[in-house]
C-alpha cells in the first residue's frame, strides 16, 4: 500500500494558487462592477461580459481542479494538528470547494435565463435557456450571495494560514510552490 504524501504535488499547488489568485481577483471585479461600469451606461455590456468570460474561464479551471483533487491523494495530516483544526479545515475546504463550483455554475446559468446570454471574449453564446426573468434574478441571487459566503470563507482560509505561518508549524509547507525537497519524499 502506498504512503500518503506529505505535501500535495505539483499540479494541485500550482492550481491553489492560481485558482485562489483569480479568484480574488474575480470576486473583487465582480464587487466592483457597479463603480468600473454604472448601470445603463455604454460600457456596461463589455464589462459584465469580460466578468462572464473570466467566469467561465475559471471555472473550467475549478473544474480541472476538482477532478485532480478526486484523483489525487492529499497529503497526510500533520500529527501535531489537533483534531478541532482538522476539522475545521476539512470543513472550510469543503465550504470552499462548493463555493467554488456554486459561483461559476450560478452566474453562467443566471445568464442562460436572460435575454443577454454570454459573449465569451467577443464570440456570442447565444442563450439556451427561455428569457424568465425571475429564475435569472433567483440565480444571480445566489450567484451574489455566495460571493459573499465566498469572501468570508477566503478571508477565514487566509488567517488560518497566517496563523500556521507565525506557529511555523509546517503546515503551510504543504501546499507551498517551493520545490519538493528529498525530505519530502517518503
Amino acid at each position: 500500500m502506498a504512503q500518503q504524501p506529505l505535501r500535495y504535488d505539483r499540479v494541485a499547488r500550482l492550481l491553489h494558487w492560481l485558482i485562489g489568485a483569480l479568484l480574488v481577483a474575480q470576486i473583487a471585479f465582480g464587487f466592483l462592477l457597479d463603480d468600473i461600469a454604472p448601470r445603463n451606461t455604454p460600457a456596461r455590456a463589455n464589462v459584465i461580459n469580460t466578468h462572464k468570460s473570466l467566469g467561465i474561464v475559471l471555472g473550467l479551471l475549478i473544474l480541472a481542479r476538482l477532478l485532480w483533487r478526486l484523483t489525487h491523494r492529499p497529503p497526510a495530516w500533520l500529527p501535531s494538528l489537533p483534531q478541532w483544526q482538522r476539522r475545521a479545515a476539512h470543513w472550510g475546504h469543503v465550504l470552499l470547494y462548493l463555493c467554488m463550483v456554486t459561483m461559476p455554475l450560478s452566474g453562467y446559468v443566471a445568464s442562460n435565463f436572460s435575454k443577454h446570454g454570454v459573449k465569451f471574449f467577443g464570440k456570442v453564446l447565444p442563450p439556451w435557456g427561455p428569457e424568465l426573468p425571475e429564475v435569472y434574478k433567483f440565480l444571480n441571487g445566489v450567484h451574489v450571495a455566495t460571493a459573499f459566503v465566498f469572501t468570508a470563507l477566503i478571508v477565514g482560509h487566509v488567517l488560518a494560514a497566517v496563523s500556521h505561518l507565525l506557529a511555523r508549524d509546517g503546515t503551510l509547507h504543504r501546499i507551498s510552490l517551493a520545490p519538493d525537497t528529498e525530505s519530502d519524499k517518503r
